[in-house]
């Protein structure tokens, strides 16, 4: 199909290296394509650190006594308690890690634009680990927060959930399983483009196959990772692929944000109508001539400081209002 694209999004995306598929990202070997990507940071430039904002990384046991790294990032003086925001990393819960050197000038950004307690969460990936694995640490994440809030310089009523991509998947079913363990309710659910099911059903997910951001093959590739030989059999856990929820009725205010040309499009549309219709209120926004995780590929655009505004402005209102 034809994409047509805002010209400074497509100018952005004409200047992205490309694999030899002719895509950003080669997911049929995940293992090579995570080298590719490591490689790849080590040739950008490493921010300098901003004195305004303390670090620290957790170190949380799971069940099996393997440790989960939290990093948090402090924006000033332990002061006051803060509202925190607990955020995993796109990367189609196959790539990216917390510990990434743009990961880490991200939250550091984020914490200071929005006066939070940043943690970014480094949950496992597919497919050594396959779902609901990295949901599992986005819950013990969120819940040892919560719980231990005050040694952190956290206010444990303004917790929120948040997510891009796949993280949003991670971010979604940690939600799940905190409202159907009896947990402390978090404050929000920040979706940015999320990566919700594995069916592959909607019409977004076949018009999109030949952008070269995120297409119908690398979503494939990568949901074959997540969930093996489960993915798109009928029986797939909502913890696994947070899509697959009848029951959303419960779950914290919700931000979606979703480009027009992205293979997520529909199934974000159809989720945030499953919410709204269950009694959850949601922000939708469907931002045109934009692609998947356009903000990351051309933060200077004036569409990504719409953008900008309009997120940073709902996570201001909700975790401190």
């Amino acid at each position: 199909m034809a994409y047509d694209i805002d010209p400074e999004l497509a100018a952005a995306l004409a200047a992205l290296p490309k694999a030899p598929n002719g895509a950003l990202l080669d997911l049929s070997d995940i293992p090579a394509c995570r080298a590719r990507v490591a490689a790849a940071e080590e040739w950008l430039p490493t921010p300098d650190a901003d004195p305004r904002v303390k670090t620290e990384t957790l170190h949380l046991a799971r069940a099996d006594a393997s440790l989960l790294d939290v990093l948090l990032f402090h924006p000033g003086d332990a002061d006051r308690a803060r509202p925190a925001l607990v955020y995993f990393h796109a990367g189609g819960q196959v790539l990216g890690s917390a510990h990434d050197r743009t990961a880490r000038a991200y939250a550091a950004d984020l914490a200071l634009r929005l006066d939070v307690v940043l943690a970014a969460v480094d949950y496992r990936l597919a497919p050594p680990t396959p779902a609901p694995g990295a949901a599992e640490d986005g819950h013990l994440a969120y819940t040892y927060l919560a719980a231990h809030a005050a040694r952190h310089g956290i206010d444990p009523d303004r917790i929120g959930l948040a997510g891009a991509s796949g993280g949003g998947a991670v971010a979604t079913a940690a939600a799940l399983m905190v409202r159907d363990r009896g947990e402390r309710r978090p404050r929000l659910l920040s979706l940015n483009y999320p990566m919700l099911d594995d069916r592959n059903e909607t019409r977004s997910s076949h018009e999109i196959v030949d952008l070269g951001v995120w297409d119908r093959r690398e979503n494939l590739h990568a949901w074959a990772a997540v969930l093996g030989e489960r993915a798109g059999a009928p029986d797939v856990h909502p913890y696994c692929a947070p899509g697959r929820a009848t029951d959303v009725a419960g779950l914290p205010d919700t931000f979606i944000a979703v480009a027009q040309f992205d293979v997520f499009r529909d199934e974000n549309i159809a989720f945030a109508q499953r919410l709204i219709a269950a009694g959850v209120p949601v922000d939708l926004h469907v931002y045109a001539h934009a692609y998947h995780s356009w903000d990351v590929f051309a933060p200077q655009s004036a569409l990504t400081r719409t953008f900008e505004q309009t997120w940073h402005a709902y996570l201001r209102r909700h975790l401190h209002g």
